[in-house]
């Protein structure tokens, strides 16, 4: 398997992987696949433009998971975009993918946080298994909002 970053140039692909994850996926995005479909091509290229870090995990020519980092907070970059491929489920794709977030935040002397809803079980044992703390649902969480839970990187 290799990582690779990706940019602008790369709308093409990343909007194949973005469209299956919100299509395989739909609870654990904010955005929603109807949202992105018809997205014209300059959108696809400043959501790269505008997220400093997207990778793509790819075995041989097939791509099997995206995640991206985006500075948040003073210290902090979130993860977000997580998806592998269910057919990649449980190979160490999300491991790869979420250890180079990490390491892309610590080169900048920032911590790595994500949010995950509370149903999501398998997504958040992946990432207790990746060193994520569960901080928590934050406080003021919407009522009306699906339950997200903080989870955070430790050191």
């Amino acid at each position: 398997m290799e990582i690779t970053r990706i940019g602008p140039a790369d709308w093409e692909c990343f909007r194949q992987v973005r469209l299956a994850s919100l299509a395989e996926s739909p609870a654990a995005f904010g955005s929603r696949h109807a949202d992105w479909v018809d997205a014209p091509a300059q959108r696809w290229k400043d959501r790269l433009t505008q997220v400093p870090l997207t990778l793509l995990a790819h075995v041989g020519t097939t791509v099997v998971g995206v995640a991206s980092g985006q500075p948040a907070e003073d210290d902090w970059v979130e993860l977000i975009s997580m998806w592998v491929t269910p057919q990649a489920r449980g190979t160490g794709v999300a491991r790869r993918l979420m250890d180079e977030v990490v390491d892309w935040a610590a080169d900048q002397g920032r911590r790595t946080f994500l949010m995950v809803r509370s149903d999501n079980l398998r997504a958040r044992a992946a990432y207790v298994r990746a060193g994520f703390v569960d901080t928590g649902v934050p406080d003021g969480w919407p009522a009306d909002e699906p339950e997200e839970r903080r989870m955070e990187r430790r050191p």
